[in-house]
């Protein structure tokens, strides 16, 4: 935990060093990069209603697109120190959107389906359907005039909501470590998110920093809040008909314990960090991306749980 922590003091400070500048390329703005990285997740990582993969583009700074993610997972069948192991797969397919409503303020949305499986001991189950709709108010802060020196800066701040809207089965928690293996929380949670971007001409970092409150369901379960942090270096190849952006960093999550009727749920809290990479190439009005990511260090479940690797595709449309 403690390495964790050290890590994103790292990040967020080093964005942090330096003072204001011009900066003007390509069609492609490419300030969006990560935005709400990792805000999607439930329960040590998994997710019931969408996943680390993040919330915006790296070329698209308004767009409407189509993304698939799939994040792998190990975790044991059963609470007891002998039960086997067992392999879990969380696919999703998302309508995402960022849509500007005035010069300073923008609205996020994300809409997933979820198709789930993970193979017991007793045999394969699966689950499939619409999972929790998020929506995100973004407002700009603070954003470096065209007629400043070296640097550019960006500040974008902004407070969301997640509607269950997909299925919570609780069922699907009984006896077994991962308790989200779910459609959806089944509850009212609430986001605070931050981003902050510094360039210097075509090469940027990216640093976001996000806060999810959850709230008790209908059947007295509660996942435990979320902390989560990254930081991302992006590289402009700003070609004569296409644009590429490469990306690499850094990006944890902290996660509560969960709670039922009230008492803690045992190994449910946990922490994990992932080293991720990416590329997303966009020409005209269109950009294509795939992004991974695997983790570095992880402490999920008590060591009942272990993160395997993330991956994601989008095509996206700019407005």
């Amino acid at each position: 935990m403690k390495k964790i922590i050290v890590l994103a003091a790292f990040l967020i400070g080093f964005s942090a060093f330096s003072a204001t500048v011009k900066d003007s390329i390509s069609a492609f703005t490419f300030q969006r990069l990560a935005m709400l990285e990792d805000f999607d997740c439930d329960a040590c990582g998994c997710s019931a209603s969408g996943g680390s993969m993040g919330f915006g583009s790296m070329l698209n700074n308004n767009f409407v697109g189509l993304r698939y993610f799939k994040q792998s997972y190990s975790s044991r069948d059963g609470i007891f120190a002998n039960s086997p192991w067992i392999d879990e797969n969380f696919n999703t397919i998302q309508a995402w959107a960022r849509i500007p409503v005035t010069e300073k303020i923008q609205i996020s949305a994300l809409v997933p389906y979820h198709f789930n499986e993970r193979k017991l001991t007793a045999g394969t189950e699966n689950i499939e359907g619409l999972g929790d709709i998020t929506v995100v108010g973004l407002y700009s802060v603070y954003q470096t005039k065209k007629d400043s020196t070296f640097f550019t800066h960006k500040l974008n701040v902004g407070a969301g909501i997640k509607i269950p809207t997909g299925k919570f089965t609780e069922a699907n928690n009984l006896g077994t470590v991962n308790q989200s293996f779910q459609l959806g929380t089944g509850s009212w949670d609430y986001l605070a998110v931050t981003e902050y971007v510094i360039k210097h001409k075509n090469l940027g970092l990216n640093t976001t920093l996000n806060y999810t409150m959850k709230t008790e369901n209908s059947k007295n379960y509660q996942y435990g809040d979320q902390f989560n942090y990254s930081g991302t270096f992006f590289y402009l190849f700003d070609l004569k008909s296409v644009q590429i952006v490469p990306q690499a960093g850094l990006a944890g999550e902290v996660y509560q314990t969960n709670k039922q009727h009230g008492l803690d749920v045992p190994n449910t809290a946990g922490d994990v960090l992932f080293g991720k990479f990416g590329i997303e190439a966009g020409k005209d009005k269109f950009s294509i991306g795939v992004n991974a990511m695997l983790p570095i260090i992880q402490n999920l479940s008590n060591g009942n749980m272990e993160a395997n690797y993330r991956w994601s595709v989008n095509l996206n449309y700019t407005l």
